[in-house]
């Protein structure tokens, strides 16, 4: 694959003959050199012979925006790692640690440089180390994998990439190919070990073409705009600016509060999605096994923050419910905003988190305990919008923040209705009195404490009212505040005996 790297006049080393819009403006350690360790038969004429090391480093400029760039190549050994490419590389994020710049990776390796053996498998430590310490310094590494991305550095350093695109076709994974064939005994079939089946699995964030690795690096630097595109395969969803019902209307303002639950679960009515592809002008996905919880690096009113979406569109029923997958995303949306040192926005509408028994099995209460503890763990300021239903504990997962906001026409239960009904008076089709009898809408909710504010849902400025909302809780919340809300929503409840 032909480089996207460009040098500027004043930048030393080998250039590239294919320029591209991210421009080195100095190169690092091109001194740096391997040596032969274990005197391994024809490797120091093999060292002599190349001109340059596997991996180059330096200081890049990418629409503005300042990077430390790492860059392996697979023309020279493979792209593997050895002990200079190794101090190189560490080296590098110990550089953007200083310089406070995020790292851009572009990784094609075969991984560690099997001729310096022990001596090269140790740079998988030392590269994470100091990955480690870039991130712990609040700044960013993102990765594109080309092909091949294998071994050592795909095993170390280049998976802990805070947010990861693979080349589209790339062959990818922990053992190549050959190596899996001579563990094995077979090759893997050929919808293993590539960027698609990584996809997959969730275990990179995007597939992109080479035209498209510039612009999704810019995304992820937040340089460029890039929009949440929504699938034009979901049902027909009306826009937030149409959505019902608005605040003045007898369902938002007290009291019906079956009707307003079924407004709140209607086919046609914007979910998370909808309302985050409304509020956010830039949207880099964090990839996650289960569609009902979308996550995103984004940008609202020119601010970048960690969104997370609730989608109960997903499965085109109206009714999607998140598994353990999602909670899992979330958890790692709400990592990635505590370690950048940003904002939180959640998105929540949901019946439920699903209750079946493979989402049991896979301990669906543990990973809602889990984002819970995530989000009360933040160190950021944290801001959720019901947007439709609230539904119980997969709910409230996302939704225990400092600011807590409801759109008129939203409602938040302990349970749903339906379910109440059928456990305190075993008859389900008591449901819509038990509606009335839970205070689920919004009015009753700010009445009782538990959220802050309601929003509007409708209306030619209800996206502008929420966005200055959320922008303005950035501003003026305090990481905490959540407990504060909730101390005060509990205490006047509390009796003494006798």
């Amino acid at each position: 694959m032909a480089s996207m790297v460009e040098h500027d006049s004043g930048a030393t080393g080998a250039e590239s003959t294919s320029p591209a819009p991210l421009t080195v403006t100095e190169w690092w350690d091109s001194e740096i050199r391997g040596g032969d360790p274990l005197q391994f038969p024809a490797y120091a004429d093999a060292l002599n012979r190349t001109a340059d090391e596997s991996v180059r480093t330096g200081l890049a400029v990418i629409r503005g925006q300042s990077v430390a760039l790492i860059e392996s190549r697979y023309e020279n050994f493979g792209g593997t790692m050895g002990a200079a490419a190794g101090e190189k590389i560490a080296r590098a994020f110990r550089r953007a640690t200083e310089l406070r710049v995020p790292v851009v990776a572009l990784t094609s390796t075969g991984g560690a440089r099997l001729q310096e053996g022990m001596v090269a498998l140790i740079q998988m430590g030392r590269t994470t180390s100091a990955r480690c310490a870039h991130a712990d310094a609040g700044l960013l590494t993102a990765a594109v994998f080309r092909s091949p991305t294998t071994g050592g550095v795909y095993a170390s350093w280049g998976s802990l990439a805070d947010i990861r695109a693979a080349s589209a076709g790339a062959v990818l994974g922990f053992g190549g190919p050959r190596v899996v064939q001579q563990v094995t005994g077979q090759l893997p079939p050929p919808i293993s070990h590539t960027a698609e089946s990584a996809y997959a699995g969730g275990l990179v964030d995007a597939v992109v073409g080479a035209q498209d690795e510039v612009p999704w690096l810019e995304a992820v630097l937040g340089v460029r705009d890039q929009p949440l595109a929504l699938d034009p395969r979901r049902p027909a969803v009306t826009a937030p600016l149409s959505a019902a019902p608005a605040l003045g209307t007898p369902a938002a303002e007290g009291g019906g509060g079956w009707h307003t639950l079924l407004t709140a679960r209607g086919r046609r009515r914007p979910s998370g999605l909808e309302w985050a592809a409304a509020l956010c002008s830039s949207w880099v996905d964090l990839h996650g096994l289960d569609p009902v919880i979308r996550a995103g690096l984004a940008t609202i009113g020119g601010r970048r923050a960690v969104v997370i979406a609730m989608d109960r569109h997903a499965w085109a029923d109206g009714a999607a419910r998140p598994g353990p997958d999602g909670y899992r995303l979330a958890q790692r949306a709400v990592a990635l905003a505590d370690q950048l040192r940003l904002p939180i926005l959640t998105l929540v509408d949901t019946p439920g988190a699903e209750p079946g028994p493979q989402a049991e099995f896979d301990g669906i209460a543990g990973e809602i305990a889990r984002t819970l503890q995530a989000i009360s763990q933040a160190r950021g300021v944290t801001v959720s919008l019901c947007v439709g239903e609230g539904g119980s504990g997969g709910a409230i997962a996302l939704a225990y923040t400092d600011r807590a906001f409801m759109l008129a026409g939203a409602v938040f239960s302990v349970i749903g209705p339906e379910a109440a009904a059928t456990v305190l008076l075993r008859d389900a089709g008591r449901a819509p009195a038990m509606a009335d009898a839970l205070r689920i809408t919004g009015p009753e909710l700010r009445r009782l404490g538990i959220v802050d504010d309601l929003l509007p849902d409708a209306g030619p400025e209800a996206v502008d009212v929420v966005r200055d909302a959320v922008l303005t809780a950035f501003d003026s919340a305090t990481p905490g505040d959540r407990d504060v809300r909730s101390d005060r929503a509990t205490y006047p409840w509390l009796r003494t005996a006798g």
